[in-house]
């Protein structure tokens, strides 16, 4: 198990799943990977029934680090399949803000908790890039495809209140009890009969983990195309230097 994801027993059958790298938890192929390896662990260990996912520090996870390389590179993206092909539902406590492929990890999950002073963003637009981390198939599932075109190509940001309107966020409460609340739904969740969650999960869920693995592969060349840009260097500049962005589709 990497030291930067930890599991704890929160009850007796719901188990903690933290990851850690903070100050903005970017992720990479190995960082997903041992999520998925902590919820297949969990899932072979037999008492654990739901997990909740968390994150070490002031935000939920901000993606990947475009400043450093292209993250569809490697393996991240097999890694993420791998999350949505496990078998315990999960319930991700959001705290701060989930933008870009950390808006994408906590789609991964089944339920987001989330507080007022959530902040969640499919910001790839305004970086020059394409969407990644499966949200093709994710974000319509949770807000609807319209709503996820507007998402996507404002790359707005909403608070948590504005998430919650939409079905972004399942479950809205102060800062203070968000892991609170989380463990509360998944212990909701683990209370019924496993066996029955488990198989109703499958049949909603469906080959939800193979078209999370087309459209990663879609995404993936996508976001290749665009890597190379002057838009998506100028994207990741403004970012960095907090202003507009002025692209020249060039």
């Amino acid at each position: 198990m990497s030291k930067e994801v930890s599991i704890r027993q929160a009850t007796e059958h719901v188990a903690l799943v933290e990851f850690s790298r903070p100050p903005h938890n970017y992720f990479d192929g190995a960082l997903i990977g041992a999520i998925a390896d902590a919820y297949e662990q969990l899932e072979r260990g037999g008492s654990c029934r739901a997990i909740v996912l968390c994150s070490e520090g002031k935000h939920f996870c901000a993606g990947a680090n475009f400043a450093a390389k292209n993250p569809a590179e490697g393996d991240l993206y097999e890694q993420a399949v791998r999350l949505f092909a496990a078998g315990l539902p999960v319930v991700a406590a959001v705290q701060g803000a989930a933008v870009g492929g950390g808006l994408g990890v906590a789609l991964s999950a089944d339920f987001r908790v989330a507080s007022r002073d959530s902040r969640f963003s499919a910001n790839f637009a305004r970086l020059g890039i394409h969407h990644g981390f499966g949200v093709t198939v994710t974000l319509p599932l949770a807000v609807g495809p319209q709503r996820a075109l507007e998402l996507l190509y404002t790359g707005v940001r909403l608070g948590g209140e504005e998430a919650h309107a939409i079905g972004l966020c399942d479950r809205l409460v102060s800062s203070e009890q968000l892991r609170k609340e989380a463990v509360v739904l998944a212990g909701e969740i683990a209370a019924s009969s496993p066996l029955a969650v488990r198989a109703i999960r499958q049949t909603m869920r469906g080959d939800l983990a193979e078209r999370i693995r087309e459209a990663t592969a879609h995404e993936a060349a996508e976001q290749a195309k665009l890597f190379g840009t002057s838009d998506f260097r100028e994207g990741v500049r403004a970012a960095a230097e907090r202003r507009p962005p002025r692209f020249t589709a060039s």
